[in-house]
């Protein structure tokens, strides 16, 4: 019972006091661009999905993957992003937190960004790199303005088990040293 707590604590107070953010907020500003095989647009459903080999690069962020979504917002802007890895792959996502930070990397079955909220979930097989630092599990979640990271198990991830059994069914965190940060990525 006291590992778990521990886990958890670090991981809070890793998320609220670490000096990483997931996005330079010069990127919200730059336009999207997407590459992919093959794209069907649904006007009336204001869906977009792209297929194939695609990828979305928006100022330093870069994700990767075979299935990607699109969901307009009634503004018209993006309401939210799913991207799937497909053939048991992963989907990848990175982005760097300010000017001098090394790149955030994240993978998972499906990768869910949440315009609206700046969230991030990464689903099934999750595991996020942040300045030396590594979270694995069944769902990993980043809060890009609060720096917020939940992580869970496989058996608790919403019921996104991945098969391959990673992380045991348990949350694994590996916390860089500080002194050793700078030359772990």
């Amino acid at each position: 019972m006291t590992r778990p707590v521990l886990l958890c604590t670090s991981a809070l107070l890793l998320a609220l006091f670490g000096q990483q953010a997931m996005a330079l907020e010069s990127d919200r500003q730059k336009p999207i661009d997407i590459g992919a095989d093959e794209l069907n647009i649904d006007n009336r459903a204001g869906t977009a999905v792209y297929t194939g080999t695609v990828e979305v690069d928006q100022g330093t962020m870069k994700l990767r993957s075979s299935r990607v979504e699109l969901q307009r917002a009634q503004s018209g802007g993006l309401s939210s992003l799913t991207a799937r890895g497909g053939s048991g792959g992963r989907a990848y996502i990175e982005q760097q937190p300010a000017p001098n930070d090394p790149l955030a990397k994240g993978w998972g079955n499906t990768i869910i960004y949440h315009a609206g909220e700046r969230r991030v979930e990464l689903i099934g097989n999750a595991e996020l790199h942040q300045s030396g630092d590594t979270f694995n599990g069944g769902y990993v979640e980043y809060f890009l303005d609060s720096r917020q990271v939940n992580a869970r198990g496989n058996q608790s991830a919403q019921g996104n088990s991945s098969a391959d059994g990673s992380s045991g069914g348990r949350v694994r965190m590996q916390l860089t040293p500080e002194d050793q940060q700078g030359s772990s990525n």
